[in-house]
């Protein structure tokens, strides 16, 4: 009888990693396994995704956050001013899902790799992000025509609007699949 339990074990096992294998990288990095909450607020989306990707507020801390929504009228060399009930609106939102309060992986390691005092205006600018591209030439980004900036999540993390940075997921233009 034990014999016979052994072998049914064995049985759901072997089929449980079979199925598992069989499952392409698309359906096998679901939400379970994001690294940042997704960036949800549509208003954020829209205002913020118009003009570049609508980063997840789990990449930087609240005083990140607060530091760049109070300087929209010079964001990055741009003039980003938005009325203040929607300023007010997208703040709180950033604020609420900011890396501080976010449970996420990623998030957790952006916190920890900051110092109390620092305020990163720039996710690419963090000691985490930099410890995570330091392997990259800058022909493969800042001299990749398609590419330009690490600014640019989206044009190799094919996931990143998902809230996935998974490293099986990039595609750098021009140079395809990335392996470390």
């Amino acid at each position: 009888m034990k014999m016979t339990y052994f072998i049914v074990a064995i049985w759901v096992t072997s089929t449980i990693i079979i199925s598992g294998c069989a499952v392409g990288d698309d359906d096998y990095y679901n939400s379970a396994s994001l690294d940042v909450a997704p960036a949800t607020n549509q208003s954020y989306r829209e205002e913020c995704g118009d003009c570049h990707m609508a980063y997840q507020p789990g990449l930087l801390p609240v005083r990140s956050w607060k530091q760049i929504m109070s300087n929209l009228d010079n964001h990055f060399d741009e003039n980003a001013e938005l009325e203040l009930p929607l300023r007010q609106q997208l703040t709180d939102y950033l604020i609420r899902n900011a890396a501080d309060h976010s449970d996420y992986k990623r998030s957790k390691a952006m916190i920890r790799s900051l110092s109390y005092n620092d305020i990163p205006l720039r996710i690419s600018e963090t000691r985490y992000f930099l410890r995570k591209h330091d392997e990259l030439p800058a022909r493969v980004v800042q001299h990749n025509p398609e590419v330009k900036s690490f600014s640019r999540c989206e044009v190799c993390h094919t996931q990143a609007d998902k809230g996935s940075y998974n490293e099986h997921q990039i595609r750098i233009p021009g140079f395809g699949k990335w392996e470390d």
